[in-house]
């Protein structure tokens, strides 16, 4: 990719994935200026997410339950973006900024029958 294009510099995502299935993802916030957000900050309304972080970490789960223990844990201490529950897209969604600065979203895989 020419590296005068917007964001060439960005990896998009990276992922790892346990043994177990358990998933860990981090990504670049793409598109977003230095006015999107003060530095540090993110927030989200009507389904829009402002911020000024160059990425987020990204865990997704099985299951409500599996990821509603890992919430209860990264909330400790953290300032809520949005508060874990059902979302139009997913069985379980939430948004956080844990004690140490770094912001994480979990949310729930959408199982498809068929």
């Amino acid at each position: 990719m020419p590296a005068e294009l917007p964001d060439a510099d960005k990896i998009v995502f990276g992922q790892v994935t346990a043994d177990n299935g358990f998933t860990i993802m981090a990504y670049d916030v793409p598109g977003q200026s230095p006015a999107a957000a003060p530095a540090g900050a993110t927030t989200r309304e009507n389904g829009m997410t402002r911020t000024g972080e160059r990425f987020f970490v990204s865990v997704r789960g099985e299951t409500a339950d599996e990821v509603s223990a890992l919430w209860d844990r990264l909330s400790d201490g953290a300032e809520i973006i949005e508060k874990f529950g059902p979302s139009p897209w997913a069985p379980g969604f939430g948004m956080l900024t844990d004690r140490f600065g770094v912001t994480w979203i979990l949310d729930v895989a959408v199982t498809y029958a068929g």
